[in-house]
């Protein structure tokens, strides 16, 4: 079975260099030399997220000599935000897609692609740093739909958003700090929906650029659900509205 890792200073570089598909790379902490500052150049010039962790993380990943280095292979093939666009565009009518703000919890993150898919989502979009990360654990609580739903990297969301809105659709942002409730929103548009993690929810950057903010009811006391779970309740809401 291929490893979906690459140790070493120079692999990585030459991974990097070579076009390989590496969803982050794990540094050593207190690393610092010439072919370090090389490759953490290369990194930020091809916008791949890196991360400092002690020298037992590293080594629980393997025992083999990582020299400090470790990049993590992506296993899937990430699509430009302009083609998933298109093609959305191109396949549907009225096509909705996921914006995720922050969320880094892999499972979170497995689940939401599985609602997404399950209720044929166009796409996901999340930033290219601090997003969670598509490996095994991701994959297999998607259920297999990471392998299925297009998904994009982007640099900026605020750009992702504005590009989303020139395209045609309603920017709609799902918060406990709305006024209106899902069940009163318009969801027969081309829908963008942004998501926000758990613990800060959307940044308020990207909540400045939704046409409109809504919230899922809660009735019980506990204040919010679990993202994933938030986000099947407004995906299957937006289904809901299309086939009624």
């Amino acid at each position: 079975m291929e490893s979906n890792y690459i140790c070493g200073i120079h692999p990585v570089t030459d991974a990097v260099i070579g076009g390989k598909k590496i969803e982050k790379v794990l540094f050593k902490q207190g690393m610092d030399s010439p072919h370090f500052r090389n490759l953490m150049e290369l990194l930020q010039e091809k916008n791949i997220s890196f991360q400092f962790a002690p020298i037992e993380r590293l080594n629980y990943v393997t025992r083999a000599n990582h020299q400090g280095v470790i990049a993590f292979l992506s296993q899937v093939d990430y699509v430009s935000l302009e083609e998933m666009v298109a093609k959305a565009i191109e396949n549907k009518k009225n096509p909705v897609i996921i914006l995720l703000d922050g969320v880094s919890d892999v499972r979170n993150f497995g689940g939401i692609a599985r609602s997404a898919e399950c209720a044929s989502a166009d796409g996901i979009i999340m930033p290219a740093k601090g997003s969670a990360a598509i490996n095994a654990e991701s994959i297999k609580t998607s259920a297999g739909a990471l392998m299925r739903i297009p998904v994009a990297k982007v640099t900026n969301l605020r750009e992702a958003i504005f590009y989303l809105s020139q395209s045609g659709f309603q920017i709609i942002a799902a918060t406990e700090k709305a006024e209106k409730n899902i069940y009163d929103a318009d969801f027969s548009k081309a829908t963008a929906i942004i998501l926000g993690s758990e613990d800060k929810g959307i940044s308020k950057s990207s909540l400045s650029l939704a046409n409109e903010l809504v919230k899922i009811p809660i009735t019980g006391v506990t204040g919010s659900l679990n993202v994933s779970v938030a986000a099947s309740v407004v995906l299957f809401e937006i289904v809901r509205q299309r086939i009624v």
